[in-house]
């Protein structure tokens, strides 16, 4: 994207145009979509993590009904 500044013109307002003309391109949230891009997880991982929690759920019940926690 090229912005040129015109002939008398402030910077504020040159920096109002540009900021507009960055927004309505979507540089910045492409930008910022591949910045905080995640790889998806393999099923295999999403699963393991579901027992994984399901099992420490059944510990802390177990805790609790003990008065430990």
């Amino acid at each position: 994207m090229f912005v040129k500044r015109k002939e008398n013109e402030s910077t504020g307002s040159f920096l109002y145009r540009f900021s507009k003309k960055m927004n309505q391109s979507g540089v910045l949230k492409e930008a910022r979509k591949r910045r905080f891009h995640t790889r998806p997880k393999s099923r295999l991982k999403l699963r393991e993590a579901a027992l994984y929690r399901e099992e420490k759920k059944v510990e802390v019940a177990k805790s609790k009904k003990l008065g430990i926690v």
